[in-house]
């Protein structure tokens, strides 16, 4: 029985997810749409889809949808639903509201309607009520309203998808696994010698983007260290569900292999390199990446063979998430919150400093560097003395950024002063 699906994602995401779901399930119809991807499918492409998605924050499973004008609509829309097969009374649930140019007044009253449309559907049915668990949940509900319609998911994956279950260790400004494999996607970085070469975050904080690039280059499903919320639901927990779900798993553990590129990370601070380790071994990927403390301003660029590109990727410091330290905090005044690239806590020539070392390091390489920034800054380039080849627009939770990529080849930083 097929159901339509909705997997949400991160503005700006949206294409990406789209071209990865249909890599995942080929004969899918996908629909990006916005704020995530649309498509048909069955409980095994929900198992497939939590399974191997990177770039999803979940996979919602559309059970009700219509015309709506008061919350005793959404209450009959939601009794509607058979529950009970989803839920037995001894299950327990949640219900979340998004909402866009919603006209009730109350969405906490609105979400209470379904919720007791579950309980009294179930109860007619049964002669019980489940019971409501708000932190750990059987059954997620997610009620969407926006100005006239409602739709009513199932939220299969429980906790988001970029909890991959290998992160413990983390520092003041931790980017979403979802979001680091967003900008390892939108570089066109896939962990081989022809699509991105040797990677490189000179920035890596707890190691998010390494880790998640190491995954990708050992072909590590981004699921498969973590459990999901529609192992206790009914229609996955008959013994050929489960038995299907261990032989995708089991698939999944068979695809892993070394490394065929080789991966590096630093940052400035030693206890976060050290975070970075500790989490690389929790995901399986500890042997694929080489760790150095260092200052992104000073640390050399990784010697790579002279045909191997190398691609740096990078997620700095800005005023929104976290201040600025090493080298360039150390020897530069802050500028002010008008100043420079949008950044009251980054010193002023941070980003010059920057891309003046990339040209003593990175451009003298054969086969050539490029280097992914992402920023909040549109004027970043401006900051940086590079003109940009490609910005792509995405959201780093509440922030409005670009992926800045910058080409370094010998000669590109030539006319700038800084650099010599």
């Amino acid at each position: 029985m097929t159901a339509p699906f909705f997997l949400p994602c991160a503005a700006g995401v949206e294409a990406l997810l789209a071209a990865e779901v249909q890599r995942v399930l080929p004969k899918a119809e996908v629909r990006p749409m916005r704020g995530g991807v649309a498509l048909d499918g069955d409980p095994g492409d929900v198992m497939v889809l939590n399974l191997e998605s990177r770039l999803a924050q979940r996979v919602l499973v559309e059970v009700a949808e219509g015309a709506y004008r008061d919350e005793q609509e959404l209450y009959e829309l939601a009794s509607g639903v058979d529950w009970t097969q989803w839920i037995t009374p001894q299950h327990t649930l949640r219900v979340d509201t998004t909402a866009h140019r919603c006209q009730l007044r109350s969405l906490n009253f609105a979400a209470l309607r379904v919720k007791d449309a579950v309980c009294d559907r179930l109860r007619d049915a049964t002669g019980e009520r489940p019971s409501v668990d708000i932190r750990q949940p059987d059954l997620a509900l997610v009620l969407h309203l926006d100005e006239h319609r409602a739709a009513l998911y199932v939220d299969t994956s429980g906790e988001p998808l970029f909890k991959r279950g290998w992160r413990e260790d983390k520092g003041d400004a931790p980017l979403k696994e979802t979001l680091a494999a967003a900008m390892l996607a939108a570089a066109g970085w896939q962990g081989r010698p022809d699509a991105g070469g040797a990677l490189h975050d000179p920035c890596c904080g707890s190691g998010t983007i390494a880790i998640e690039a190491a995954q990708i280059a050992c072909g590590i499903a981004p699921g498969l260290k973590r459990r999901f919320a529609f192992e206790r639901l009914l229609p996955f927990a008959t013994p050929e569900m489960r038995a299907e779900l261990q032989r995708l798993r089991s698939h999944a553990q068979s695809r892993i292999h070394p490394s065929a590129v080789p991966i590096h990370a630093s940052d400035v601070s030693f206890r976060m390199v050290d975070f970075a380790r500790r989490n690389a071994q929790r995901a399986g990927v500890e042997a694929a990446i080489v760790f150095n403390g260092g200052d992104a301003l000073e640390r050399p660029a990784p010697a790579l063979p002279d045909d191997l590109p190398g691609t740096l990727m990078l997620n700095p410091p800005y005023g929104e998430r976290i201040e600025v330290a090493g080298k360039a905090a150390r020897s530069a005044a802050p500028m002010s919150a008008t100043e420079g690239p949008g950044n009251k806590d980054l010193p002023d020539d941070f980003f010059a400093r920057l891309s003046a070392h990339w040209k003593r390091a990175y451009t003298q390489h054969p086969a050539g560097w490029t280097a992914h920034v992402l920023s909040p800054d549109m004027k970043l380039p401006g900051a940086m003395r590079l003109k940009e080849s490609r910005r792509t627009p995405m959201w780093n939770g509440p922030i409005e950024c670009r992926l800045f990529r910058f080409d370094l080849v010998v000669g590109s930083m030539r006319n700038d002063p800084s650099a010599r």
